[in-house]
């Protein structure tokens, strides 16, 4: 049995849904299929979770809400019209619309998850009923119905362990059963949703429950790729990886997966499969638990994002003081501020902070607070930091690969502003400037991939 999840990409218009029709049609074995709600048709376009997201916030603001209503209802008519569907399918989208802006809610989040799921939950219904049309035995399944239990967390929910063996029972449901991302049910019977990109972890989470034997999940590229293609060109396709690297890379910035979809797969050990809705011939990435390691490519892939500030804290005779780094981060718990990373020297360490987790307004609480806490010398705030990493399982057997990277950076004429390697030496972590990020990946990236004649 397989679980097959598509995104936005491969169900934005009715030219993809027919490709995806076919792609389920095609495997007796993708049995449960998790969609995502219609994405980007063009470049310009945009996805219908964004346009239900401002639907919301206009209903909140006690706007009208009748423009962008139909704008989500057409996408969904224009899917429907090309597939048969009837007109009264579609209605039954508008009411529900309509009837999640005229429930009540237990605060403003839980209505904006509430709309914000439309997106998934209509879905499903509209490609069930595609594929049945079509003369396929299929059904929507819905999260509560099928056991999709969440802790009580609006827009950052997490499976409930009890979920599983609920879920498990949908490995004996006659022909495709199509389920939406994205959202399940508090115990309670309240819609939460996952963070954003969520679809990823509904479909690793109901693989892991069925035992599923391969998680396929299908986008709009042929593979995962070693580097982001809007930088480095024509980059190498990764054939194999391991759940570890894909963990460390999509932290780092690969849009490919959501960095927490792989949690439910890895403890079960299922292998997943990302595929090309456009392209379903092509190889694609594998992703596993362990793989064979090439000692000539001992990195797979390289990865940055920005986004980030450092919070650096220095007090003489640091490493002598008990318990610096627990008052340090108390401080930041206390400020409900969470932390990435924390490099240190002997006498000063800095904390990493996402730009967005520490507004301006706070920079002055954090900074009073901690000189009070631990007695500092000196703290300072910088911010426009990027985080580059270079990821690979081969790299702790070779020698001289930081040595290689700092030549690599340096070439690039980048300043590296902090390094963090974790004793696993899965990946090498570099700070530096937002505006220097393109060059160190491409030049680290010709330090490592280089071009082959």
């Amino acid at each position: 049995m397989k679980v097959a999840k598509f995104g936005g990409s491969s169900l934005a218009s009715p030219v993809q849904v027919q490709k995806v029709c076919d792609i389920i049609e095609s495997d007796p074995e993708r049995r449960l299929i998790v969609v995502s709600a219609p994405g980007k048709r063009t470049p310009g376009d945009t996805k219908v979770t964004d346009l239900l997201i401002q639907c919301a916030l206009k209903h909140l603001k006690n706007e009208s809400t009748d423009v962008v209503l139909e704008e989500i209802v057409s996408r969904y008519a224009a899917i429907a019209a090309a597939f048969s569907v009837s007109e009264s399918f579609v209605e039954t989208i508008r009411k529900d619309l309509l009837s999640r802006m005229d429930s009540s809610y237990r605060n403003d989040d839980f209505f904006m998850d509430a709309m914000k799921a439309a997106g998934e939950d209509n879905n499903a219904r509209l490609i069930a009923e595609v594929l049945s049309i079509r003369g396929v035995q299929s059904r929507y399944i819905n999260p509560q119905d099928g056991g999709m239990i969440l802790s009580d967390e609006a827009g950052q929910a997490r499976i409930l362990e009890s979920s599983y063996q609920r879920l498990s029972n949908l490995k004996n449901c006659p022909g495709i059963s199509i389920f939406p991302g994205f959202f399940g049910y508090t115990e309670a019977g309240e819609l939460v949703t996952f963070p954003r990109g969520g679809s990823d972890i509904t479909g690793a989470i109901l693989a892991a429950a069925v035992h599923a034997d391969e998680y396929e999940n299908f986008t709009d590229v042929d593979s995962v790729l070693a580097a982001n293609p809007a930088i480095v060109e024509n980059p190498d396709p990764i054939t194999v990886l391991t759940y570890q690297e894909m963990r460390e890379l999509s932290y780092a910035g690969f849009s490919v997966f959501h960095d927490e979809a792989l949690e439910p797969v890895v403890h079960r050990g299922i292998p997943v499969r990302v595929r090309n809705t456009n392209n379903p011939e092509a190889r694609g990435t594998t992703i596993v638990k362990e793989r064979s390691l090439d000692p000539a490519r001992p990195v797979v892939g390289i990865a940055a994002k920005d986004g980030f500030c450092s919070v650096f804290i220095s007090r003489y005779l640091m490493n002598r003081a008990v318990g610096f780094g627990r008052r340090v981060l108390h401080v930041f718990e206390d400020a409900g501020i969470p932390y990435e990373h924390t490099p240190s020297g002997i006498d000063n360490m800095s904390v990493i902070i996402r730009d967005a987790y520490l507004p301006i307004e706070k920079e002055q609480l954090i900074i009073d607070n901690l000189k009070k806490s631990v007695n500092a010398d000196k703290v300072t705030i910088e911010r426009d930091i990027a985080l580059v990493m270079v990821v690979g399982e081969g790299m702790q057997h070779a020698i001289g690969l930081t040595g290689r990277a700092g030549s690599a950076l340096g070439r690039a004429r980048v300043n590296i502003e902090m390094i963090n390697q974790g004793s696993s030496e899965v990946s090498m972590m570099f700070g530096v400037k937002a505006d220097e990020m393109d060059d160190a990946v491409q030049s680290l990236y010709d330090e490592f991939f280089p071009a082959t004649s």
